[in-house]
């Protein structure tokens, strides 16, 4: 459990670092070790207001096939930046764009990860 929970950690890490790359729009202020605390912040954020959120925009994302989703990971991850002085993102559409290439990188690293350390198990 806990390694699984490491594993998800760095990969959002990377996502961050990935989308700091990709992104002018994006800068965490620090290393490797600031990058970290960022997407534990992130990771904090997502878990305790992540659901409050979902819950109240059920309407929403039935009205647009799940794409409000995407504002809310905006929401989220703007909430971060206004908590860490280390997280700096643009506007609104920077914040919405940051938010797309975090999940997709995580989503993909996640997934590369997972193949790697979580193997099924070899038929005999």
């Amino acid at each position: 459990m806990l390694k699984h929970l490491v594993i998800v950690w760095v990969c959002l890490a990377a996502a961050f670092a990935i989308t700091e790359w990709l992104m002018d729009s994006v800068e965490v202020d620090g290393g490797a070790g600031t990058t970290l605390w960022v997407a534990a912040l992130f990771g904090l954020v997502n878990a305790l207001i992540g659901p409050i959120l979902r819950l109240l925009s059920v309407p929403l994302l039935l009205l647009t096939f799940g794409l409000f989703s995407l504002v809310i990971n905006a929401v989220l991850l703007a909430i971060t930046a206004g908590l860490s002085d280390k997280l700096d993102v643009g506007g609104f559409f920077s914040v919405v764009g940051a938010a797309v290439v975090i999940s997709v990188v995580s989503a993909v690293l996640n997934w590369v990860v997972s193949r790697i350390f979580i193997r099924a198990p070899e038929a005999s």
